[in-house]
C-alpha cells in the first residue's frame, strides 16, 4: 500500500540519505515551492512597511569589541545575500502538512517578535567608520534596505533558526559529518557577512541568534508534544 502524502515513508540506514533528501524535497513541492515564496513577499511588506514608517526616534547601536576585530569585507556580500536560498532548504525537506505547519507558526513568531521589537524601539547602525573604503557592490543594499530594523537582527534570527531545524533534518536522514560541517559554516558565513558589510554591528548579531535559537527550541519542544 502506497504511503499517504502526509506521512513520510521509512528512513532505511542502509540507503543513500541523499536520495531520502531529494524525495523529500519531492513530497508537497508545489505547496513548498508557491507557500515559500508567498511567506518571504508578505516578510518583505510588513518588513518594508515598518522600516520606512518608524513611530518614535531612531537609536543607534553601539559599536563593540568584535565590530573592530572584523575587518570590512564587501565581497562578503555573497554570503549575506545566500540567506534566501539557505532558509528555504530546512522546509523543502520536511515531509508532512503537519510539520510544514508547524515550521510555518515557528517562522511567523519569530518574524512577529523581530517587528514589534521594530516597532517599538526603531534602531539604526553608525555609519561608516572614518576612512572607509566606498563600496560600490553594497550601494544597492545599503539605498534599500538604510540600515534600519538592526536590533535584532533578522537575518541573523533565521539563519541561526534554519541552521539548527536543518541540524535535525540531517540527523533525521542519517547524513554524515561533512553535511552537517557545510551547514553549520553556511550558518557561521551569513552570520560573520551581516558584520562583514556593515549591515549589522555584533549586538544586533547577538541578538539575533539569541532569537533564532529561543524560537528554534521552541518549536521543537512543542512539536514533539503533537507529535502522534
Amino acid at each position: 500500500m502506497a504511503n499517504r502524502p502526509d506521512t513520510p515513508g521509512p528512513h532505511n540506514p542502509g540507503s543513500s540519505w541523499m536520495g531520502e533528501a531529494v524525495a523529500r524535497m519531492v513530497r508537497l513541492w508545489v505547496t513548498k515551492m508557491f507557500g515559500s515564496i508567498a511567506c518571504m513577499a508578505v516578510f518583505f511588506v510588513v518588513y518594508f512597511w515598518i522600516l520606512n514608517h518608524p513611530f518614535f526616534p531612531l537609536t543607534t547601536i553601539p559599536r563593540t569589541g568584535p565590530d573592530r576585530w572584523i575587518p570590512f569585507a564587501p565581497g562578503a556580500l555573497a554570503l549575506y545575500v545566500s540567506l534566501w536560498v539557505y532558509v528555504p532548504l530546512a522546509p523543502a525537506l520536511l515531509s508532512t502538512r503537519r510539520e510544514l505547519r508547524n515550521y510555518l507558526l515557528a517562522a511567523v513568531a519569530l518574524s512577529a517578535i523581530g517587528f514589534a521589537v521594530f516597532i517599538l524601539w526603531p534602531t539604526t547602525v553608525p555609519g561608516p567608520e572614518a576612512g572607509a573604503p566606498a563600496a560600490p557592490s553594497l550601494l544597492y543594499l545599503k539605498a534599500v534596505d538604510a540600515s534600519g530594523n538592526a536590533f535584532p537582527s533578522l537575518h541573523v534570527a533565521f539563519a541561526v533558526f534554519t541552521a539548527l531545524g536543518f541540524a535535525r533534518i540531517l540527523r533525521e536522514l542519517g547524513a554524515g559529518p561533512l553535511a552537517r560541517a557545510v551547514n553549520w559554516a553556511w550558518c557561521a558565513g551569513i552570520v560573520y557577512s551581516t558584520i562583514a558589510i556593515r549591515q549589522h554591528v555584533a549586538l544586533d548579531a547577538l541578538s539575533g541568534a539569541i532569537l533564532g535559537a529561543a524560537v528554534a527550541f521552541a518549536h521543537r519542544r512543542l512539536s514533539r508534544r503533537s507529535d502522534p
